[in-house]
């Protein structure tokens, strides 16, 4: 399954394109749709839908993943956040893609294991479950990529469930700790307490590289 995590907004815009296979997780692409200043707000929307909408047609995700829209005492913010996330929402929509929304608190937890979790902690994480030779960068990719990681390990969870059971407190919990991707989290959890890096060396964090 092909899952394209999205962090919305209007001067850029991150994504973030994983596979799960089982348990497992890899990256397929990520980084920034960005708009120029001197475009028009519908102009904006209008290049972030058409980069969207390329993606969509390359990757062929069969989910997308997105940030749910959430309070914030920046108001300017958060109608850009809106108004990007409405053209996310179009492009699923016309594509047949089911869209998953997720907070930045479940995110955080999903990647990180606690939900104040720094963006580098995000980013550390992010790169340990999916195998990355360095942190994703801008941060805008990174928290897509933790979005995607985020749906797949919720949908993960819900193909558990047997479809035709109706009671859900009847039905035995599943295991935990034992798939590739639970194991991945506690090492990288492990390293982050230790400070070391992927492979066990003290880490470094990368410098930034500009997201082509």
């Amino acid at each position: 399954m092909i899952i394209l995590g999205i962090d919305p907004g209007t001067a850029m815009l991150g994504y973030g394109i994983i596979e799960r296979t089982g348990p497992r997780l890899r990256a397929i692409d990520y980084g920034v749709i960005k708009t120029a200043a001197s475009l028009s707000l519908p102009e904006r929307l209008e290049s972030i839908y058409l980069s969207l909408t390329d993606l969509i047609e390359l990757h062929a995700p069969a989910l997308v993943g997105v940030e749910r829209l959430f309070f914030t005492k920046n108001v300017q913010t958060a109608f850009a956040v809106g108004q990007a996330r409405g053209v996310v929402l179009l492009a699923a929509a016309l594509h047949d893609l089911e869209i998953r929304e997720a907070t930045p608190n479940e995110v955080k937890v999903a990647t990180a294991g606690h939900g104040s979790a720094s963006k580098e902690q995000v980013g550390r994480m992010v790169q340990a479950i999916l195998g990355l030779p360095e942190i994703p960068t801008p941060d805008d990719a990174a928290d897509a990529l933790a979005i995607a990681i985020c749906v797949a390990n919720r949908e993960r969870s819900v193909s558990r469930i047997p479809t035709g059971a109706l009671d859900r407190s009847a039905l035995q919990p599943a295991p935990t700790g034992h798939t590739p991707y639970e194991k991945a989290v506690r090492d990288a959890l492990r390293r982050e307490r230790l400070g070391l890096g992927p492979e066990g060396q003290t880490s470094r964090v990368p410098k930034s590289k500009t997201a082509s």
